[in-house]
């Protein structure tokens, strides 16, 4: 007897019970932690659905970065929450975004019933060509992002680029330059600190090695650099480390340092292989890792730094 199918439908109750918990809390804290649990328990699909590269991406941003900004920004808008007068939804709203809701869910739900039995896929295409002589991959999940959709990739991290600048513009004329609040207690528990001091280390060793098998096994740029960024921030967090001032040269080059790269080899590919983005036979494979060893240092970056919020007028270190 298989108990994988009854393991599948226990884990689709789950995420549907979770999912609906996060909507109906009325804490937004309670609602971080069962957004967060929501997201660890999609991890989980993708790992049943044979997609190790996106359980990583899943956990580490949808489940562990992004938890902490949604914390972080509770926090900030505390205050504001409780300046100005929560405005409540009337019914007609309510059971209009319901009945939205429901007609999306129907949408979706007929879609995958009229599916052919075999539905079309590019996948074996895919594989032939990740480990033939063009990309000369053996993750098929790379040579689709960074062969077959370059340019969309290259435009992820312009559009994380331009999350930052979008933070650092809502602070103050006065900050302007400074470096972003602490992301810590002024004096953290020890156990935070040895936390910190145990994990980073390990953490950013493993980072670099998710991204440095990336081209022939799960892993990549975005793993990587998600683990990289997630270090930087419990370093930060136990306050062994500051946020930087926004000003510094080496944290833009860092910022714009992936699509940058990424770009110039784009526009070289025109000339090199004859079509833009393209690579020239033989070479394929050790651009496409000087190309993610970049996009992991800018991922590193940008994403901490959309923690660490805007800059703040009483920090100038």
């Amino acid at each position: 007897m298989n108990i994988l199918p009854f393991l599948d439908i226990l884990l689709a109750s789950l995420i549907v019970t979770v999912a609906a918990s996060t909507v109906v809390a009325r804490d937004l804290f309670a609602a971080v932690v069962s957004y967060v649990a929501y997201g660890l328990l999609l991890a989980f699909v993708w790992i049943r659905l044979y997609a190790p590269d996106v359980a990583l991406t899943e956990a580490a941003v949808g489940s562990g970065v992004t938890g902490v900004l949604l914390i972080t920004a509770g926090k900030r808008l505390a205050a504001i929450r409780k300046a100005e007068p929560e405005a409540h939804p009337g019914p007609a709203l309510k059971w209009l975004t319901g009945a939205l809701a429901v007609l999306v869910a129907c949408a979706l739900a007929a879609a995958i019933l009229m599916l052919p039995d075999v539905p079309p896929s590019l996948a074996p295409e895919a594989v032939r060509a990740a480990s033939g002589p063009g990309a000369g991959l053996g993750n098929p999940i790379t040579a689709v992002l960074i062969s077959y959709r370059s340019f969309d990739t290259m435009l992820e991290k312009v559009v994380l680029i331009l999350a930052v600048v979008g933070v650092w513009s809502i602070g103050k004329d006065a900050a302007w330059g400074n470096a972003p609040a602490p992301l810590g207690r002024s004096r953290p528990s020890p156990a935070m600190v040895f936390l910190a001091q145990i994990l980073a280390p390990i953490g950013t060793l493993i980072g670099i090695h998710i991204f440095w098998v990336g081209a022939d096994a799960p892993g990549g740029a975005f793993q990587g650099g998600a683990l990289l960024a997630a270090m930087w921030m419990v370093a930060m967090m136990a306050r062994l480390d500051e946020p930087p001032r926004i000003d510094a040269k080496w944290l833009r080059l860092g910022l714009v340092a992936g699509p940058a790269v990424f770009l110039v080899v784009g526009l070289a590919g025109i000339s090199m292989a004859g079509n833009f983005f393209a690579y020239p036979p033989g070479f394929a494979k050790p651009i496409i890792i000087f190309i993610e060893a970049f996009m992991v240092l800018s991922i590193a970056v940008a994403l901490p730094l959309l923690v660490a919020g805007p800059p703040s007028e009483g920090s100038e270190s």
